[in-house]
């Protein structure tokens, strides 16, 4: 079991307000969204050869706000619960690591976009993703023992990280895990919007 490493982990100031805890993020999942440049990550995205039941572009983002919000949401939950005075020893310690726990889980979600569309890294990446799903499983576990209602909101960050583990390992595979010159030009990508 890791333990509780405050080195690496969000001041528990941040967990304990509701709305830094859900803003965090949130915010820090759409500044490495647009540090990424979406419109080049864009033309990436439709050149690459893509296993079946791939979503279109436009979807990430709505999707990854809500789950951001919802995972900053069970965060707050596990940690006010956790921490509270009414709280076992045993729990707080839980707690505590837990918080380590969803610091790194939230590193390795934010490095992710950068390893696949910048560095153009599927196999680091998608080693990325199965861990940060090992993880997050990990932490479901742990909040669900702390508070239910914080446990069963890790529910749809998990079905959707399977899911992006699936795109992410699928289009490694298709495209030969080289992502090297995968990018089309304006034109192809009206087109394949379109379509």
């Amino acid at each position: 079991m890791t333990t509780y490493i405050p080195a690496i982990t969000i001041p528990s100031a941040v967990f304990l307000n509701p709305a830094a805890s859900i803003l965090l993020p949130i915010g820090l999942g759409t500044a490495v969204g647009f540090g990424t440049r979406p419109s080049k990550t864009q033309k990436t995205y439709l050149a690459l050869k893509q296993p079946p039941l791939h979503p279109p572009p436009w979807v990430f983002g709505p999707v990854w706000t809500v789950l951001y919000g919802l995972m900053g949401y069970a965060a707050y939950r596990a940690t006010f619960y956790g921490l509270s005075p009414l709280a076992s020893p045993q729990t707080i310690q839980t707690t505590r690591h837990s918080m380590t726990v969803y610091s790194i889980q939230l590193g390795l979600n934010l490095i992710w976009m950068p390893l696949f569309f910048v560095a153009k890294r599927p196999i680091e990446a998608t080693v990325d993703i199965v861990a940060l799903l090992g993880l997050n499983g990990y932490l479901a576990y742990l909040w669900g023992s702390i508070d239910s209602v914080a446990g069963w909101c890790q529910a749809p960050y998990l079905a959707w990280l399977g899911f992006a583990t699936y795109l992410s390992a699928g289009a490694g595979y298709l495209n030969d895990w080289n992502l090297q010159d995968k990018e089309i030009d304006a034109a192809e990508v009206e087109k394949k919007q379109q379509n």
